[in-house]
């Protein structure tokens, strides 16, 4: 029998293989453990499953639930195992739509039933799960011919699957099955049900939420809170998105193929302009207000959002004046150092706190006040004479990833702040049970902007994106409630237009990096959605700060 070498770095050694090897075989022969199960491995920097089998020298990586892939991996397979237990319970015309992410878990809806979806119902669907994890049923991953799994998708009532598939140009495609449960979700499962042993489901506001464990610990579920204003934002866009009849990634793609889209892309900016212009009356309403603190995560559009903002208060009356948090940094050897000895530029303390504080109560008290600007590749403020007073109607729009934070502001009187966070929460889904999470949204802006503007490649935005998603998690979602308004930023046509800029970016990441693995699964992802051309979006959209030709100055 021939052999196949390769190097398995989790062993960190090189080993001859029978060919045709599962992977899930040297799991067994080498009795490789990692800190929970091993649920896949990084074959070539291309993600696994444990039922790949081996055929050419390769470079293996295994790895479990606290990897970013094995996080997705479980999630998704969570998604399968709740349909399997709705298709158990209910009748087979019930349909489950998986919305969104809120509070550590997935927001889900059952529709085309004829129940209340209440406590009870949420129960015995939860036991079902439960039943299905204790009988350790395989996901079987068969691969068929696109037309095929086009007829399958029809049989089991998952049109809108049917919809997005039948106009792709793939001759092969890979459909799981559990059990005589059917479905497809954008990339592998673990190997069986037996491996999700933590997950919860309980009643949640108008539907159920579906309880993922922590990103840091398996063993831990995240405790259920309410975020109100996060969940009005989410429902007034997807409610919105379902009037427009483009809820799916498929509708969308269907207007593009029948030159039908430009309609949509300018309600789709105009209802994003009146809601920007609804922000402004309700500061209008506010007469205190001195301040507006606009905050948000990583290319939600934030000073994009700033200077649209200021258009609108200045329809008002208003004098907008705009300042950035980030002007006020300390200098650099005085900025803080994170637990790998690195600059943290996200940590509130990398802001020069007094000297802003100061600044603003001059402002405020009619004082004229110099302002600096940072420079950056020196790291240092510079004082160039640039100097402000404010006026009767004058009105300070801040802007900065800590202006929800109570401490950035603590020596301003809180009556005259308006707190604003912005984000980009993605109201398209790519299908029922296939919500595109707001971070894939971010992180696609953040490589095209990055590129275009900062001469970052796909590779160094990639490997910083943990960085600052942790930075997010610790900075800026734990006071996103604070906010007296939110701006969701998302636009249902924008990864078409970001589409050809990203993809002609990502397929520059080479083989032999380990971030080739996620560029692999982005292009995959925008390898669903039709290009829309830039030339159709307006000069003052959100999307212009990432692509270019915005009207707006940065």
């Amino acid at each position: 029998m021939s052999t196949v070498p390769i190097f398995c770095i989790t062993l960190n050694k090189s080993i001859e293989v029978p060919y045709g090897t599962p992977l899930q075989n040297l799991i067994k022969e080498y009795d490789i453990r990692l800190e929970t199960d091993v649920l896949g491995a990084l074959v070539n920097n291309k993600v696994r499953d444990l039922t790949y089998k081996i055929h050419k020298p390769a470079i293996i990586d295994f790895f479990d639930y606290m990897s970013t892939f094995g996080h997705d991996m479980y999630v998704r397979s969570l998604y399968f195992l709740l349909c399997k237990a709705v298709d158990d319970v209910l009748p087979r015309s019930a349909k489950l739509h998986i919305k969104h992410s809120i509070s550590g878990g997935k927001y889900c809806t059952i529709t085309n039933i004829d129940q209340p979806l209440d406590e009870d119902l949420v129960s015995r669907l939860y036991a079902q799960m439960r039943k299905l994890v204790k009988r350790n049923i395989p996901f079987e991953r068969k691969g068929m011919l696109t037309a095929e799994a086009i007829r399958l998708f029809q049989e089991h009532g998952l049109e809108d699957k049917y919809e997005l598939f039948k106009n792709r140009d793939r001759i092969f495609t890979s459909v799981y099955a559990l059990g005589d449960t059917v479905n497809y979700y954008y990339g592998f499962m673990v190997p069986s049900t037996g491996y999700l042993q933590v997950f919860g489901l309980e009643k949640y506001e108008n539907g159920m939420l579906l309880k993922v464990p922590s990103s840091k610990n398996i063993y831990v579920i995240p405790k259920t809170r309410r975020f109100p204003k996060l969940f009005s934002v989410y429902q007034r866009q997807k409610e919105w998105a379902e009037q427009m009849g483009v809820p799916y990634v498929c509708d969308m793609n269907r207007l593009v193929a029948e030159n039908k889209a430009l309609d949509t892309i300018l309600m789709a900016e105009a209802f994003q302009e009146k809601r920007i212009a609804s922000v402004a009356d309700a500061i209008q309403n506010r007469p205190n207000v001195k301040m507006v603190l606009i905050s948000g995560p990583s290319s939600s559009g934030k000073t994009t959002t700033c200077k649209r903002l200021s258009v609108q208060l200045g329809v008002l009356g208003y004098h907008p004046v705009q300042i950035s948090v980030d002007d006020f940094f300390v200098e650099r050897e005085e900025t803080p150092k994170d637990k790998n000895g690195k600059y943290d530029f996200e940590a509130l303390e990398a802001v020069d706190l007094p000297l802003f504080n100061k600044t603003l109560s001059d402002l405020i008290a009619g004082k004229r006040v110099e302002l600096p600007t940072f420079d950056f590749a020196r790291g240092t403020k510079l004082w160039t004479g640039k100097s402000i007073q404010l006026d009767e109607k004058s009105i300070m729009v801040i802007e900065g990833i800590h202006c929800l934070n109570p401490k950035l502001t603590e020596q301003v009187p809180d009556e005259v702040k308006y707190k604003i966070f912005v984000s980009a929460l993605t109201c398209i889904s790519i299908d029922r049970q296939n919500p595109i999470p707001t971070t894939d949204n971010r992180l696609i802006r953040r490589i095209v902007r990055d590129y275009n503007y900062r001469g970052y490649s796909a590779v160094e935005t990639l490997r910083r994106w943990r960085s600052v998603r942790n930075g997010e998690e610790k900075n800026i979602f734990p006071f996103q409630e604070n906010a007296d308004e939110m701006i969701n930023t998302s636009l249902i046509f924008e990864l078409g237009v970001l589409k050809p800029y990203a993809t002609a970016i990502l397929n520059e990441v080479p083989e032999n990096c380990v971030e080739y693995a996620e560029a692999t699964r982005l292009l995959k992802f925008l390898s669903f959605f039709k290009s829309i051309p830039e030339s159709a979006i307006p000069g003052t959209s959100i999307l212009r700060e990432f692509v270019g030709g915005s009207k707006f100055n940065y």
